[in-house]
């Protein structure tokens, strides 16, 4: 049976504050360790999925032949590998760009899935050409306004080419995900799946980068469990729930308060202000990547 709107509302509500912390977390986990960079963000990202991985376990014993037989499955695996590469890039995008363009950037995935309607057929409409066209013209402003201060951005062009795959990776996520859910896989079962393949795909990666996940503060491992238990478990798997009941389009259109959030809890903690520049791009793009979602045919959603 269909939820209530207002606990559909309610959940998403939560879901936004929980991913609004991600970035937040990071840099203090960057902080705290006096690391960053590739291999440390790296540890991030498979300690964060693999505790939420952890913490499912018991979901495995729920999935049913019918998943089994219908592919559900291996669309759920796959998903995982979608879901490693995002956190892989845009963590690692948060140690050279500021908060308000990474989080900016790797929201715009409704552009990303309107671009791959059009490549399986489906003709644009003028207001999804709209939305896009606004979106470039934002992105383009975050990348020329990168004169920021070291402090904020060492290398926002490196930071923000990060950030937007960690976007195209999330897209094939969510795709994904609605694809096996849409097959008979319930949240529990799908979000085990793909938490636990992305995390066996990240856990070798530090060490392959010759980082070691031991020797760093305990406020690290702290900051660790809390991005396993706020943005991954209650954020993530609250938007995978809602795409259950809702069009991707519009769980997508959600998801755009996170760079808000983020942004204005990254002011607060750091003073982390960026410059007019990526400011008003950013909110170029949020409002092009608003029209394209709300322009573009939403995917037929399960009630």
């Amino acid at each position: 049976m269909k939820p209530a709107p207002w606990t559909i509302a309610l959940i998403l509500g939560l879901g936004i504050f929980a991913l609004s912390t991600g970035a937040i977390l990071i840099r203090l986990a960057f902080h705290a360790a006096g690391a960053q960079g590739v291999g440390f963000s790296l540890i991030l990202a498979a300690s964060r999925l693999s505790l939420a991985a952890w913490v499912l376990l018991p979901a495995w014993k729920n999935i049913k032949p019918q998943p089994l037989q219908s592919g559900a499955v291996i669309y759920a695996g796959i998903a995982g590998v979608f879901l490693a590469l995002h956190f892989a890039t845009w963590i690692t995008s948060l140690s050279y760009t500021s908060i308000a363009a990474s989080t900016a950037i790797v929201t715009t995935n409704p552009v990303w899935i309107a671009l791959f309607s059009f490549l399986c057929g489906e003709k644009p409409k003028p207001g999804t050409l709209v939305g896009i066209t606004l979106a470039l013209i934002g992105g383009l402003a975050i990348g020329l306004g990168g004169a920021e201060s070291s402090a904020i951005a060492s290398n926002p062009l490196l930071g923000n080419s990060l950030a937007l795959i960690g976007s195209w990776a999330i897209s094939g996520y969510l795709l994904l995900g609605k694809e096996a859910q849409r097959r008979g896989m319930g949240i529990g079962s799908y979000a085990a799946i793909a938490y636990s393949s992305a995390a066996l795909i990240l856990l070798p990666l530090p060490l392959l980068w010759g980082t070691s996940y031991w020797g760093y503060p305990s406020s690290v491992y702290g900051y660790v469990l809390l991005m396993a238990i706020g943005p991954q478990l209650i954020g993530h798997t609250s938007f995978n729930w809602a795409l259950r009941w809702m069009s991707p389009t519009l769980v997508t259109l959600v998801i755009l308060f996170e760079p808000v959030g983020a942004s204005i809890l990254g002011y607060f903690i750091f003073g982390e202000l960026p410059g007019n520049g990526v400011i008003s791009g950013a909110i170029v793009l949020l409002i092009g990547v608003a029209i394209a979602a709300l322009a573009t045919r939403p995917i037929p959603s399960e009630s």
